[in-house]
């Protein structure tokens, strides 16, 4: 369903992963997609090992139903990103429905820097991780937010991870993630007398390519922490195509306000809205009993069908699974 004709939305990051799926499931949805990165086409791709342009995301996008404008951009660069605004802002009349904050600079930092303490790293690891992320958000939601509150109405979806509540990745990527879940929740108070909504968007557990590439390196054996097992073996896996799809279920959600200033999960989004993955299924939450179960206890994993797929109340995560600041 092209339940997003005539809508505008911005997707910031979208040469590969989260922000290409997004992306194409904007476009499934019928929206004219902007896109943004700094590779625009094969002569100035910067890992092509995985790959990844914009010219290959708008093929995607316009083959997936959508129409999707390419722009090369810089997000480190705040007069590029002004100029970004300013351009949507002349060729579509001011209209811009829908912005997705995703670009994110910090994974081959965090890669390089995986197993080590923090204060065994640079301090310029901080910037790696939060710099094109956490600040770029901010800046993109200021320009975004003067387009939409002309108009009284608009959407801004910040992409965060469970990250922002529980260790993942280290100091660096857990305080960025957390600001941004709080971005987000400040960003909805500042917004909402101009009926704007601004939610945080946690994924799952998404197999984009760099994910693939380090499930790839991680040793068929052995003994691994539980969050290298569940790379290892694919557990409970999401597309990108799934958050797109999520959140274009929440632009299309004439009550979106009601989710404001909150955390939504991915995969809580697409059962509330029926929505299903690529290949027809539907992973279960990461607070879901049914994959808390079958993390803890691989061999229940093949056969994880069986378990009812509750939501563990987060209170019962703080105490026990999450290794969350406790008060």
């Amino acid at each position: 369903m092209q339940h997003l004709q005539g809508k505008v939305a911005l997707v910031t990051g979208a040469t590969r992963g989260l922000g290409k799926g997004i992306a194409v499931g904007l476009g499934e949805a019928g929206a004219t997609v902007y896109i943004t990165g700094r590779s625009y086409d094969r002569s100035n791709l910067e890992d092509r090992e995985i790959g990844g342009t914009l010219l290959d995301t708008q093929a995607a996008v316009e083959e997936a139903g959508g129409v999707c404008v390419p722009v090369q951009v810089d997000h480190s660069d705040d007069e590029q990103v002004r100029s970004l605004f300013d351009r949507i802002d002349n060729e579509q009349e001011g209209q811009l429905d829908l912005l997705v904050n995703n670009v994110f600079a910090g994974v081959q930092a965090i890669a390089d820097a995986y197993g080590d303490p923090f204060w065994k790293q640079g301090p310029q690891l901080w910037d790696a991780v939060n710099q094109v992320g956490l600040r770029s958000h901010y800046v993109s939601s200021i320009f975004a937010a003067r387009l939409m509150q002309p108009r009284q109405r608009g959407l801004i979806c910040t992409i965060s991870s469970w990250g922002g509540m529980s260790y993942i990745f280290g100091a660096a990527y857990g305080a960025g993630k957390s600001a941004c879940d709080r971005l987000a929740a400040d960003m909805a108070v500042e917004l909402k007398p101009d009926n704007i909504a601004s939610i945080a968007i946690w994924p799952g557990i998404v197999g984009t390519e760099q994910i693939v590439r380090f499930a790839d390196d991680t040793p068929s054996d052995g003994d691994l922490d539980l969050q290298r097992s569940l790379m290892r073996d694919r557990y409970n896996w999401e597309t990108p195509l799934l958050t797109g799809r999520a959140i274009a279920a929440l632009a299309a959600d004439a009550k979106v306000l009601r989710y404001s200033g909150k955390v939504q999960i991915v995969a809580e989004l697409a059962r509330r809205y029926k929505l299903v993955d690529q290949a027809g299924n539907r992973p279960a939450s990461l607070r879901s009993l049914r994959f808390l179960l079958g993390a803890q206890f691989p061999a229940l994993r093949d056969r994880d069908t069986l378990i009812p797929d509750l939501i563990v109340p987060w209170p019962l995560l703080l105490w026990g699974a999450l290794q969350a600041p406790k008060t």
